[in-house]
């Protein structure tokens, strides 16, 4: 079995080496200039180029021809698929896999909406390539992959919200009034919607991460947590917040990683988040 997915999942190179993944692309566009598989941009370039202009860059899903290619070259060595996507709620690139799938009849395709995205979404991709690569039956990878879309919490917060703004992730008036009040949002995406959901609120960013912990704390308490840091480029962030979480959560940290630009295009750099859930859920497929 092979594992179809989006730039909406984020893994480190060494989480997905060796594993049946494969990534349509989702393309984004900035100073004019649009880069998707066959004009790749570097996430760092991407920040850069984010933080030093004016122009708000803007993304559009993988097309249906982009999945229609990768479905017809895998159904032709005869391989079952699963296509695994970012939160519906949230993007519809869902749909354009299942528009791509009725173009390639002769393919086994079965879908699934992560109900998430970033390393949230990325875990969900890896747990089911290990497990297609270990021999588990379907219905055995999409029982754990429930269990995981339930029990992964995902929350982020940033220093300026003006990218949520103006992607329409929050509207123009509640955004003016964060703005003047200096609020930080913690934001993290509802499990039955797919939806960002605002779950807490703080008058600084280093009180955003702190309650960011704070959140985890109370939901798993002292259970041994798998967590991963993602962020776009904030090295103070990123330090800050696994500070605070080895203080109260007992985590066996991910290498952190970037969020890719199709996702930062919506949220900007400052961008701090921490994806966590039981280590237990990952105990045999890690």
């Amino acid at each position: 079995m092979q594992i179809v997915t989006d730039s909406g999942a984020d893994l480190s190179i060494a989480q997905r080496d060796g594993l049946p993944i494969h990534f349509a692309p989702l393309r984004i566009t900035i100073n004019g200039t649009t880069y998707h598989e066959e004009n790749v941009l570097d996430t760092a370039d991407f920040y850069r180029i984010m933080t030093e202009s004016n122009d708000y860059p803007t993304t559009s899903q993988a097309s249906a021809g982009d999945f229609a290619k990768i479905y017809q070259r895998l159904a032709a060595k005869g391989e079952k698929i699963l296509s695994i996507h970012i939160s519906s709620g949230l993007s519809g690139t869902l749909n354009s896999a299942k528009v791509g799938a009725a173009m390639v009849p002769e393919a086994d395709i079965t879908f699934w909406d992560s109900k998430t995205l970033s390393a949230a979404q990325g875990w969900q991709v890896q747990a089911a390539a290990i497990a297609a690569k270990k021999g588990w039956p379907l219905d055995k990878i999409l029982e754990r992959l429930a269990l995981i879309r339930k029990q992964v919490s995902g929350m982020f917060t940033l220093k300026e919200i003006r990218y949520l703004v103006h992607g329409g992730r929050v509207s123009h008036l509640k955004g003016l009034m964060a703005q003047v009040l200096n609020i930080k949002p913690v934001i993290g995406v509802d499990v039955d919607s797919g939806k960002y959901d605002t779950v807490g609120q703080a008058v600084t960013f280093k009180r955003a991460v702190a309650q960011i912990v704070d959140l985890n704390a109370e939901r798993f308490g002292t259970e041994k947590l798998r967590a991963q840091i993602v962020h776009g480029f904030s090295p103070d962030g990123i330090e800050l917040l696994k500070q605070k979480a080895m203080e109260k959560l007992d985590c066996f940290f991910e290498e952190t990683v970037p969020v890719a630009p199709v996702l930062g295009a919506h949220t900007g750099p400052s961008l701090t988040g921490l994806i966590a859930g039981p280590m237990s859920l990952f105990a045999d497929l890690l």
